[in-house]
């Protein structure tokens, strides 16, 4: 008797390469492989979080980058790396909540920024070799921040349209729309029969 081939699923880090692939192309971002390699493994490492990933932004971004900054070593190292990753995550996926709270985008923005920008000047190279052997990946991911962070935004969209398939997860759909006029959502709402409207009528 043959046994039955069972399909094998992508595996999650081939599917946050799909994914990462189309949002750089979609809104024409240009980015090393380096740097787009280091968004999938981010976005890996959040899906299947260990306890720093949880804990990225439990205290005020102020703190945290002052802590950073104070700390010597490889521990400062780590910490603006974690700081820089934490809030690039945490724009992209909750970033109209950030907004909702009051918190200025523009300054968590910096705060990434500088995180991720004094991380890549504790790199040493007594020889600087070319860019091309060695990208300075952090340098590229504080000078794209904002960017790169409209990125995941696109691909924490499409995981929620992804799994839209009951009434309550397309109404969390039309309320991230409603704090965003994200035009891929509007999309994904019309492609279930709903014209997002933001006038007293809601959606039609």
């Amino acid at each position: 008797m043959t046994t039955p081939k069972i399909a094998i699923a992508p595996s999650i880090d081939e599917y946050f390469e799909e994914v990462v692939t189309d949002a750089l192309r979609s809104r024409r971002i240009e980015a090393t492989q380096a740097a787009s390699q280091y968004l999938v493994g981010l976005l890996v490492s959040y899906a299947h979080p260990d306890e720093e990933a949880g804990s990225a932004l439990e205290r005020p971004l102020t703190f945290q980058l002052q802590d950073a900054l104070e700390a010597t070593g490889a521990e400062r190292f780590r910490r603006l790396r974690a700081l820089g990753d934490g809030v690039l995550y945490a724009l992209g996926f909750f970033g109209d909540h950030i907004e909702v709270r009051g918190v200025d985008r523009g300054y968590v923005v910096s705060v990434g920024t500088t995180a991720y920008q004094s991380a890549a000047s504790m790199i040493a190279w007594p020889v600087r070799p070319a860019a091309s052997d060695a990208p300075d990946v952090l340098g590229e991911l504080a000078a794209k921040f904002e960017r790169f962070a409209r990125v995941l935004s696109d691909v924490a969209e499409g995981s929620m349209a992804k799994g839209a398939r009951d009434d309550g997860s397309v109404v969390r759909l039309y309320e991230r729309w409603l704090r965003t006029g994200s035009g891929r959502l509007a999309e994904e709402l019309g492609a279930r029969g709903l014209v997002p409207n933001r006038g007293a009528g809601g959606v039609n």
